[in-house]
């Protein structure tokens, strides 16, 4: 492991942590589309899914293979497939037969609750960086 592996894995965590702000993002913005240019449907929430970054690494002295952590990676960004809410409004032009439309699946309280999350895990990395910074910065600082 050498002496900047602490600052890739933080700076791998802003990464997943700013894709996961910019995915709750675009869900609260399409909180009350009911109908996409694409598809048609009503918007269906994101999620970003990660995973952790291995690298397997020769050991000099084992020849067997160790994984090193390096962080972690956006697999992708995936649709929540949980049931879209009935809103009756037969007004809606987007309503069906009966009266009802169908809206996101996105609830607003969950969404701050997970933007809240995720930037508390965003500061945390940075407050990481802060201290591998102060820590380099100090080591320099005894060879003077």
């Amino acid at each position: 492991m050498g002496a900047f592996s602490a600052l890739n894995i933080s700076s791998s965590g802003l990464s997943a942590e700013r894709l996961r702000m910019d995915t709750i993002s675009s869900n609260i913005a399409n909180v009350n589309t009911t109908r996409s240019e694409q598809t048609g449907q009503p918007y269906r929430r994101k999620i970003a899914v990660f995973q952790e970054n291995l690298d397997k690494e020769l050991n000099p002295g084992s020849g067997q293979y160790e994984n090193q952590l390096k962080g972690v990676k956006a697999v992708g960004i995936v649709n929540d497939n949980s049931p879209l809410k009935q809103v009756y409004d037969p007004g809606n032009p987007d309503a069906d037969a009966n009266g009802y439309v169908s809206m996101p699946n996105v609830d607003i309280l969950n969404e701050m609750a997970d933007l809240i999350s995720s930037t508390r895990a965003y500061e945390a990395n940075v407050s990481a960086i802060g201290a591998e910074k102060s820590m380099f910065s100090a080591a320099l600082g005894i060879g003077r």
